[in-house]
Order: C-alpha cells, then structure tokens, then sequence
C-alpha cells in the first residue's frame, strides 16, 4: 500500500503539520514565510472540515520554541503538539502511536524543512507502507536546500503534490467542493486559484 500512486483519499488521509517553529521560519526568504503559514493554515482548515485527523509537531519545543500561534489555533480543540526529539516523526514512538492510533494509511505532510524533517518524516512513513504526499508548496527550506529535499522524496517514491492538488484529491466532488467553499468563506491564501 505504501508505494501506491493513486489519487490520496481523505476517508484514509491524516494531514501532518511538521516543525512550523519561528526558528525554521526566520531561516526563509521574508517573503515565503506568511505565504507559507497561510497555506498550510488554510489546509488545516480543509482537514478539519472533512473530518480529517491532524497530527501536529514541534522540535525541540525548549530550545527552538512552539508551533506558531496561527496554526496552534487551527488545531483540532484538544489536541497536543508532539515535542519531536527525531528528524523522521516516525522514529520517535509516541508520534510513530499517533499515526497508527489514527488508523489512515495516506500521509500528507506539510511545514519544514523540506530537505531534513519532511524528507526524514516521509521516507519514514513510506518505508513503514504508508502512502505520503508532500505538499510542496506548504513546505519549505531555506533555497536551494527546498529543491534538494523534494528529488531526494521523489526518487524515494513519496507522491509531490500541490495545496491545490491535494484540496481536490480530498474533496472529489462538485457537491463536497460547493460545501467545503461555503463552509470556509474566508479569502484563500495568496497565490492560490481553485
């Protein structure tokens, strides 16, 4: 199952927010970092209106600081941030349980840093017969190291995809699509058409 490169299903998908620290922020282009947030807050958002699980990670929460506000705030009520000590999430047992206890096999993983945390996390999933997508416009690493990351995902097998790709592969449908827009009226991210 996990080599598999059909479209991702959001009945078996978990949306994975990874590292989005202001550590790892300050470390891109001014200009990409709202941009990012914004994306992968909107995506959040998605998730959640589809009754997608999230699963939510920070690195070394004392030395490098929390996930940022604005996506703590999207977060299902309830949830943890796991304070991830490894580069690949699955490495590290109480967020390896976290997937399994969420019982999907589809991964989508969005945040930073493309080319350690991301690609370590995906290669992970995929080598334990997940199905991953990485988003590549909801990650991010400081440039070239962004790039880098995502050929050594995708000669790896790990699905790339974009936040407009992954959106549609969730919602499949006309009627989902119309009530997805009207349950989340607010402006899409810059740079984003659907």
């Amino acid at each position: 199952m996990g080599h598999s490169h059909g479209l991702i299903d959001r009945t078996q998908s978990c949306l994975v927010v990874i590292d989005v620290q202001q550590y790892f922020l300050d470390k891109l282009p001014l200009d990409q970092r709202g941009p990012l947030i914004e994306r992968i807050a909107w995506l959040m958002r998605v998730a959640r209106a589809l009754d997608i699980p999230i699963i939510a990670t920070a690195e070394d929460i004392e030395r490098d600081g929390p996930l940022v506000s604005s996506l703590t705030d999207e977060l299902p009520p309830g949830s943890k941030t796991f304070d991830k000590i490894t580069f690949g999430l699955f490495g590290q047992p109480d967020i390896r349980a976290a997937v399994e206890a969420s019982g999907r096999h589809d991964f989508v993983l969005v945040g930073l840093e493309t080319d350690v945390c991301i690609a370590h996390s995906a290669i992970g999933l995929l080598d334990a017969d997940y199905r991953v997508a990485v988003v590549d416009d909801a990650t991010g690493s400081p440039p070239p190291h962004h790039n880098h990351g995502l050929r050594r995902m995708t000669a790896a097998g790990v699905m790339i995809t974009s936040v407009k790709g992954i959106y549609y592969e969730w919602v499949r449908d006309l009627k989902t699509n119309a009530a997805i827009k009207a349950e989340l009226p607010q402006a899409l991210p810059p740079g984003l058409t659907l």
